[in-house]
Protein backbone atom coordinates (compact mmCIF):
# COMPACT_ATOMS: atom_id res chain seq x y z
CA UNK A 1 0.00 0.00 0.00
CA UNK A 2 1.02 3.60 -0.55
CA UNK A 3 1.14 5.02 2.97
CA UNK A 4 1.55 8.70 3.79
CA UNK A 5 2.86 9.42 7.29
CA UNK A 6 2.08 13.03 8.19
CA UNK A 7 4.25 14.08 11.12
CA UNK A 8 6.92 11.51 10.33
CA UNK A 9 9.68 13.21 12.32
CA UNK A 10 7.93 12.81 15.69
CA UNK A 11 8.69 10.23 18.39
CA UNK A 12 6.29 7.70 16.87
CA UNK A 13 6.92 8.59 13.24
CA UNK A 14 10.64 7.87 13.54
CA UNK A 15 9.78 4.31 14.62
CA UNK A 16 6.87 3.89 12.23
CA UNK A 17 8.43 4.77 8.87
CA UNK A 18 11.11 2.04 8.91
CA UNK A 19 8.62 -0.55 10.18
CA UNK A 20 6.20 0.20 7.36
CA UNK A 21 9.01 0.02 4.83
CA UNK A 22 10.27 -3.26 6.28
CA UNK A 23 6.89 -4.97 5.76
CA UNK A 24 6.70 -3.83 2.15
CA UNK A 25 4.63 -0.66 2.09
CA UNK A 26 5.47 2.27 -0.16
CA UNK A 27 6.00 4.97 2.47
CA UNK A 28 5.99 8.71 1.95
CA UNK A 29 7.14 10.63 5.03
CA UNK A 30 5.99 14.23 5.43
CA UNK A 31 7.18 16.65 8.08
CA UNK A 32 8.03 20.34 8.15
CA UNK A 33 11.50 19.53 9.50
CA UNK A 34 12.28 17.68 6.28
CA UNK A 35 10.82 20.27 3.93
CA UNK A 36 7.22 19.10 3.85
CA UNK A 37 4.27 21.48 3.54
CA UNK A 38 2.75 23.44 6.39
CA UNK A 39 -0.30 21.31 7.13
CA UNK A 40 -2.10 24.42 8.43
CA UNK A 41 -1.78 25.97 4.97
CA UNK A 42 -4.82 24.46 3.35
CA UNK A 43 -3.77 24.98 -0.27
CA UNK A 44 -0.21 23.73 0.23
CA UNK A 45 -1.32 20.73 2.27
CA UNK A 46 -4.06 19.64 -0.11
CA UNK A 47 -1.82 20.05 -3.15
CA UNK A 48 0.99 18.00 -1.61
CA UNK A 49 -1.22 15.16 -0.41
CA UNK A 50 -3.19 14.94 -3.66
CA UNK A 51 0.08 14.67 -5.56
CA UNK A 52 1.08 11.72 -3.38
CA UNK A 53 -2.32 10.00 -3.87
CA UNK A 54 -2.01 7.72 -0.79
CA UNK A 55 -4.04 4.61 -0.08
CA UNK A 56 -3.62 5.26 3.65
CA UNK A 57 -2.96 8.48 5.58
CA UNK A 58 -1.40 8.11 9.03
CA UNK A 59 -2.02 11.35 10.90
CA UNK A 60 0.69 11.93 13.50
CA UNK A 61 0.57 15.73 13.31
CA UNK A 62 1.78 17.36 16.53
CA UNK A 63 4.10 20.16 17.69
CA UNK A 64 4.55 19.14 21.33
CA UNK A 65 7.19 21.05 23.34
CA UNK A 66 10.19 19.14 24.67
CA UNK A 67 9.25 20.17 28.23
CA UNK A 68 5.72 20.61 29.54
CA UNK A 69 4.53 23.24 32.01
CA UNK A 70 1.05 22.52 33.42
CA UNK A 71 0.47 26.23 34.06
CA UNK A 72 0.95 27.11 30.36
CA UNK A 73 -0.27 23.89 28.76
CA UNK A 74 -3.12 25.50 26.82
CA UNK A 75 -0.78 28.07 25.28
CA UNK A 76 1.98 25.54 24.63
CA UNK A 77 -0.43 23.21 22.81
CA UNK A 78 -2.11 25.83 20.63
CA UNK A 79 -0.20 24.73 17.52
CA UNK A 80 -0.70 21.04 18.23
CA UNK A 81 -4.42 21.58 18.76
CA UNK A 82 -4.67 23.41 15.44
CA UNK A 83 -2.83 20.57 13.71
CA UNK A 84 -5.24 18.09 15.29
CA UNK A 85 -8.25 20.00 14.00
CA UNK A 86 -7.37 22.11 10.94
CA UNK A 87 -4.58 19.76 9.85
CA UNK A 88 -6.90 16.77 10.08
CA UNK A 89 -9.52 18.55 7.97
CA UNK A 90 -6.90 19.27 5.29
CA UNK A 91 -5.75 15.64 5.21
CA UNK A 92 -9.32 14.39 4.87
CA UNK A 93 -10.12 16.90 2.15
CA UNK A 94 -6.97 16.01 0.22
CA UNK A 95 -7.44 12.23 0.42
CA UNK A 96 -11.16 11.52 0.80
CA UNK A 97 -10.88 8.00 -0.61
CA UNK A 98 -7.90 6.97 1.50
CA UNK A 99 -8.09 5.17 4.79
CA UNK A 100 -7.21 7.46 7.71
CA UNK A 101 -5.48 6.41 10.93
CA UNK A 102 -4.88 9.14 13.51
CA UNK A 103 -3.02 9.58 16.77
CA UNK A 104 -5.30 10.08 19.78
CA UNK A 105 -5.00 10.22 23.58
CA UNK A 106 -5.72 7.46 26.09
CA UNK A 107 -5.32 9.75 29.13
CA UNK A 108 -8.10 12.18 28.29
CA UNK A 109 -10.91 10.15 29.87
CA UNK A 110 -13.15 11.73 32.49
CA UNK A 111 -11.90 10.69 35.96
CA UNK A 112 -13.70 7.65 37.38
CA UNK A 113 -12.94 4.39 39.13
CA UNK A 114 -11.31 1.57 37.20
CA UNK A 115 -9.70 1.48 33.77
CA UNK A 116 -11.41 3.24 30.89
CA UNK A 117 -12.64 1.35 27.87
CA UNK A 118 -13.07 3.12 24.58
CA UNK A 119 -16.75 3.85 25.24
CA UNK A 120 -16.00 5.84 28.41
CA UNK A 121 -16.57 9.60 28.10
CA UNK A 122 -13.70 11.96 27.44
CA UNK A 123 -12.89 14.69 29.96
CA UNK A 124 -14.62 17.54 28.14
CA UNK A 125 -15.01 19.50 31.41
CA UNK A 126 -11.33 19.14 32.32
CA UNK A 127 -9.40 21.93 34.10
CA UNK A 128 -8.85 25.00 31.95
CA UNK A 129 -5.28 24.24 30.89
CA UNK A 130 -6.22 20.76 29.61
CA UNK A 131 -9.71 21.43 28.25
CA UNK A 132 -8.54 22.81 24.84
CA UNK A 133 -6.50 19.65 24.29
CA UNK A 134 -9.52 17.46 24.97
CA UNK A 135 -11.73 19.56 22.69
CA UNK A 136 -9.15 19.21 19.92
CA UNK A 137 -9.07 15.45 20.38
CA UNK A 138 -12.87 15.26 20.30
CA UNK A 139 -12.85 17.10 16.99
CA UNK A 140 -10.04 14.97 15.57
CA UNK A 141 -11.96 11.83 16.49
CA UNK A 142 -15.22 13.20 15.10
CA UNK A 143 -13.58 13.98 11.78
CA UNK A 144 -11.54 10.79 11.51
CA UNK A 145 -14.19 8.32 12.62
CA UNK A 146 -16.81 10.19 10.59
CA UNK A 147 -14.71 9.44 7.52
CA UNK A 148 -14.59 5.75 8.42
CA UNK A 149 -11.13 6.01 9.96
CA UNK A 150 -9.43 4.72 13.06
CA UNK A 151 -8.07 6.66 16.06
CA UNK A 152 -5.35 4.97 18.08
CA UNK A 153 -5.50 6.41 21.58
CA UNK A 154 -1.97 6.35 22.93
CA UNK A 155 -0.99 6.64 26.57
CA UNK A 156 1.90 8.59 28.07
CA UNK A 157 4.54 8.17 25.40
CA UNK A 158 7.86 6.58 26.34
CA UNK A 159 10.96 5.49 24.50
CA UNK A 160 13.67 7.34 22.56
CA UNK A 161 12.89 11.01 22.08
CA UNK A 162 10.12 11.07 24.68
CA UNK A 163 10.06 13.03 27.93
CA UNK A 164 10.88 9.75 29.71
CA UNK A 165 13.96 9.07 27.59
CA UNK A 166 17.41 9.36 29.18
CA UNK A 167 17.60 12.97 27.98
CA UNK A 168 13.89 13.73 28.45
CA UNK A 169 12.48 16.50 30.60
CA UNK A 170 10.64 14.20 33.01
CA UNK A 171 13.74 12.07 33.52
CA UNK A 172 15.73 15.22 34.24
CA UNK A 173 13.13 16.38 36.77
CA UNK A 174 13.17 13.03 38.57
CA UNK A 175 16.98 12.96 38.66
CA UNK A 176 16.99 16.46 40.14
CA UNK A 177 14.38 15.57 42.76
CA UNK A 178 11.94 18.08 41.25
CA UNK A 179 9.02 15.71 40.60
CA UNK A 180 7.14 15.01 43.83
CA UNK A 181 4.21 12.76 44.57
CA UNK A 182 1.31 15.19 44.82
CA UNK A 183 -1.49 14.43 47.26
CA UNK A 184 -2.34 10.75 47.16
CA UNK A 185 -0.51 10.27 43.84
CA UNK A 186 -3.69 8.64 42.63
CA UNK A 187 -3.48 9.32 38.89
CA UNK A 188 -3.26 6.05 37.00
CA UNK A 189 -0.89 6.23 34.04
CA UNK A 190 -1.17 3.95 31.05
CA UNK A 191 2.06 4.25 29.09
CA UNK A 192 2.81 3.52 25.43
CA UNK A 193 6.30 2.90 24.15
CA UNK A 194 6.94 4.46 20.73
CA UNK A 195 7.72 1.05 19.24
CA UNK A 196 4.37 -0.33 20.42
CA UNK A 197 2.59 2.74 19.07
CA UNK A 198 4.16 2.06 15.68
CA UNK A 199 3.40 -1.67 15.62
CA UNK A 200 -0.27 -0.92 16.31
CA UNK A 201 -0.40 1.16 13.11
CA UNK A 202 1.23 -1.66 11.15
CA UNK A 203 -1.27 -4.14 12.57
CA UNK A 204 -4.20 -1.82 11.77
CA UNK A 205 -3.26 -1.67 8.09
CA UNK A 206 -4.10 -5.35 7.72
CA UNK A 207 -7.52 -5.07 9.36
CA UNK A 208 -10.71 -3.28 8.47
CA UNK A 209 -11.17 -1.52 11.80
CA UNK A 210 -12.66 1.89 12.51
CA UNK A 211 -13.56 3.87 15.61
CA UNK A 212 -11.14 4.28 18.53
CA UNK A 213 -8.77 1.88 20.26
CA UNK A 214 -6.67 2.23 23.41
CA UNK A 215 -3.09 1.38 22.47
CA UNK A 216 -1.39 1.23 25.86
CA UNK A 217 0.77 -1.09 27.93
CA UNK A 218 -0.51 -3.98 30.04
CA UNK A 219 0.39 -2.48 33.41
CA UNK A 220 -1.39 0.76 34.35
CA UNK A 221 0.24 2.21 37.45
CA UNK A 222 -0.62 4.93 39.94
CA UNK A 223 1.86 7.79 40.22
CA UNK A 224 2.55 6.82 43.83
CA UNK A 225 3.81 3.45 42.53
CA UNK A 226 5.60 4.14 39.26
CA UNK A 227 7.32 7.39 40.22
CA UNK A 228 9.33 5.99 43.17
CA UNK A 229 10.17 2.89 41.12
CA UNK A 230 11.34 5.03 38.21
CA UNK A 231 13.46 7.13 40.56
CA UNK A 232 15.10 4.00 41.97
CA UNK A 233 15.80 2.74 38.46
CA UNK A 234 17.49 6.04 37.60
CA UNK A 235 19.42 6.16 40.87
CA UNK A 236 17.61 9.39 41.69
CA UNK A 237 16.47 10.68 45.09
CA UNK A 238 13.18 9.29 46.38
CA UNK A 239 10.35 11.65 45.36
CA UNK A 240 9.09 13.97 48.07
CA UNK A 241 5.43 14.01 49.05
CA UNK A 242 3.66 17.34 48.67
CA UNK A 243 0.07 18.12 49.76
CA UNK A 244 -2.23 18.97 46.86
CA UNK A 245 -3.02 22.46 48.16
CA UNK A 246 0.71 23.28 48.30
CA UNK A 247 1.37 21.87 44.84
CA UNK A 248 -1.50 23.89 43.39
CA UNK A 249 0.36 27.10 44.24
CA UNK A 250 3.25 25.96 42.06
CA UNK A 251 1.64 24.01 39.20
CA UNK A 252 -2.01 25.12 39.19
CA UNK A 253 -5.20 23.12 39.13
CA UNK A 254 -4.35 20.95 36.14
CA UNK A 255 -0.89 20.20 37.51
CA UNK A 256 -2.55 18.73 40.60
CA UNK A 257 -5.18 16.89 38.54
CA UNK A 258 -2.46 15.43 36.34
CA UNK A 259 -0.88 13.81 39.39
CA UNK A 260 -4.05 12.84 41.23
CA UNK A 261 -7.04 12.33 38.90
CA UNK A 262 -6.05 10.84 35.54
CA UNK A 263 -7.69 7.56 34.62
CA UNK A 264 -5.82 4.61 33.17
CA UNK A 265 -6.96 2.82 30.01
CA UNK A 266 -7.83 -0.77 29.15
CA UNK A 267 -6.10 -2.20 26.04
CA UNK A 268 -8.27 -5.33 25.73
CA UNK A 269 -10.09 -4.20 22.59
CA UNK A 270 -6.91 -3.32 20.72
CA UNK A 271 -5.36 -6.65 21.65
CA UNK A 272 -8.44 -8.45 20.34
CA UNK A 273 -9.28 -6.63 17.12
CA UNK A 274 -5.73 -5.84 16.00
CA UNK A 275 -4.12 -9.03 17.34
CA UNK A 276 -1.59 -6.60 18.79
CA UNK A 277 0.58 -7.04 21.87
CA UNK A 278 2.86 -4.42 23.42
CA UNK A 279 6.51 -5.44 23.49
CA UNK A 280 6.88 -3.17 26.52
CA UNK A 281 4.24 -4.58 28.86
CA UNK A 282 5.18 -2.14 31.62
CA UNK A 283 6.66 1.34 31.80
CA UNK A 284 9.36 -0.06 34.05
CA UNK A 285 10.58 -2.32 31.23
CA UNK A 286 13.70 -1.23 29.38
CA UNK A 287 12.81 2.05 27.68
CA UNK A 288 15.02 1.42 24.67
Amino acid sequence: MRVLVAGASGVIGRRLVPLLTAVGHDVIALSRSTGGPDMLDRDAAVKAVRRIAPDVVVNMLTAIPAALNPRTLARDFELTNRLRTEGTRHLLEAAPDARHIAQGLAFAYRPAEGLAGEDAPLWTDAPAQFAPNVRAMVELERLTVGAGGLVLRYGHLTGPGSIYDKNGSTTAAVLAGRMPIVGDGGSVFSFTHAHDAATAVVAALDRNVSGALNVVDDTPMAVRDWLPAFARKLGAPAPRRVPAFVAKLAVGGFGVAFMTRLRGADNSRARLVLNWRPRHASFLDDQE
